[in-house]
């Protein structure tokens, strides 16, 4: 796609999803980790979903990167990728959830115990 001097595509972003508007699989979320299946891709995909293919295929990225590499609105990456979950050539897995903050109370308690343990 050449690009406008403002920086933006001269292809609207629908036209990359060929028109779908929303995912088949509504569970991709913004940090869902993508990566390539390694099937040989299909001659009938579209230039978005081999761009996508081909940005996977040095490893795992989230919906977020993928869409920042490929300057896609984060929509329709997701419209993409869930037309390549559809046939197999990618896999996805949710995002790994935050871990959850320790309380201070615990974490004084663990360094009074090591210093005790030091003298």
């Amino acid at each position: 796609m050449t690009g406008r001097p403002g920086g933006r595509p001269l292809v609207p972003a629908y036209l990359s999803t060929g028109g779908v508007a929303r995912p088949s699989r509504p569970h991709l979320e913004r940090l869902s980790v993508l990566t390539g299946s390694g099937e040989s891709a299909p001659e009938d995909l579209t230039a978005a979903q081999l761009a996508l293919l081909d940005v996977l295929e040095d490893g795992s990225l989230t919906v977020v990167e993928a869409a920042a590499l490929l300057r896609l609105p984060v929509s329709a990456v997701r419209v993409l990728t869930a037309a390549l979950l559809d046939r197999g050539l990618v896999l996805a897995r949710a995002p790994i959830p935050t871990a959850d903050r320790f309380e201070p109370d615990l974490l004084k308690r663990v360094a009074d115990g090591l210093r005790a343990l030091k003298h």
